[in-house]
């Protein structure tokens, strides 16, 4: 089937559901949403049961196919998700996907949640079995570029009208996180007269937004303030935010450095790098301010924490987040490791 991008995916699951589906990238906000209109579909479709499965390393591939040969004893059509963050299901997952994908169970709908899959994965065997028999659902990240236009549709789709400079204050203030701009936008629709967004309405809502914000909390770590980054952590902790959206900013400055220290070691100049990798211009100092101080096999363990970190708030380690955070956020300031002296560095002030 070809692939779809998630804003062709409504009019496609009014025409037909399929039986597998995989949905893949790196934008959290559109990945969820994208999930959320599959499961609503299926749901009018008779099927009432959903079991999910987190992939690691140490998962049994046998119970997806226990799941997809049981027959539930609530329901007669049952959703099977399986949520596979690095796209990479090992030997025996791969050939059970394959032989999933070639007889795929008239009663269960396969739901398969990645994140971008790298050229590799793209042309392994059990890759082509589920897209052969898949609707594919690719999420490519929205440039800077495409920005504004994404939040004026956004504004349009939840009722409200927006002056071009309130759009571009807005897309300058969240640099890229859609959950942030979808957020604000909520907030907006409780405030907004006569469906009517002026770049003063906008400006006040963007001020009050968070006394803290993620965005300052990554550029004082980049920047190697440790001090001021664990304040800003405490406070958005204090502030009730959750801990996936601090994960969330916090792995999308690493992957950035990562895909720029590569170009770099590639021959690439680091402006065209950082470009490519969505950095926009006012923050190219910082980066390459980081980057001189962050290795690239430093980036690499950071970007093992981060997924530590997501297991921890998924449920999937007993681990408190915040103090993982915590660990992150000054690994990246440039403190090594959580130790007595970062715990009395966090508590003062």
């Amino acid at each position: 089937m070809p692939k779809l991008r998630p804003e062709q995916l409504s009019a496609a699951l009014t025409k037909q559901l399929a039986s597998i589906y995989l949905v893949s990238g790196d934008e959290p906000l559109l990945i969820q949403e994208c999930c959320d209109q599959i499961r609503a579909a299926a749901r009018k479709n008779g099927f009432s049961e959903r079991e999910l499965y987190h992939v690691d390393t140490s998962f049994d591939w046998g119970q997806l196919l226990a799941a997809a040969n049981s027959l539930s004893l609530f329901a007669e059509k049952k959703i099977i998700e399986v949520r596979m963050p690095t796209g990479k299901p090992g030997d025996k997952g791969g050939k059970i996907l394959q032989e999933y994908a070639q007889s795929p169970a008239p009663d269960n709908l396969l739901l398969i949640v990645t994140e971008k899959l790298d050229g590799a994965t793209q042309k392994s065997k059990w890759f082509k079995a589920i897209e052969d028999a898949s609707q594919h659902i690719q999420v490519w990240p929205v440039t800077p570029a495409q920005l504004p236009r994404w939040i004026g549709v956004r504004l349009q789709q939840s009722g409200l009208h927006a002056d071009s400079d309130a759009i571009d204050l807005l897309a300058s203030r969240i640099e890229g996180n859609l959950l942030a701009a979808a957020q604000e936008i909520e907030k907006l629709k409780l405030l907004a007269t006569d469906n009517r967004i002026s770049y003063e309405l906008m400006a006040s809502v963007v001020a009050d937004s968070a006394r803290y914000d993620v965005f300052g909390l990554t550029d004082k770590a980049l920047h190697g303030d440790a001090r001021a980054a664990v304040r800003t952590l405490q406070g958005l902790k204090t502030e009730g935010t959750e801990p996936i959206n601090v994960l969330w900013a916090i792995t999308r400055e690493i992957r950035a450095l990562i895909q720029i220290s590569q170009a770099v070691a590639q021959g690439k100049h680091f402006e065209w790098a950082a470009k490519q990798a969505g950095v926009w211009d006012k923050r190219q100092p910082l980066i390459q301010s980081a980057l001189r101080r962050l290795k690239p096999a430093q980036l690499q363990q950071l970007l093992r924490k981060a997924n530590g970190i997501d297991k921890a708030v998924k449920g999937m380690r007993n681990a408190e987040p915040w103090d993982e955070l915590l660990d992150l956020i000054l690994n990246i300031a440039g403190v090594q490791s959580l130790n007595m002296h970062n715990e009395r560095l966090s508590l003062r002030n």
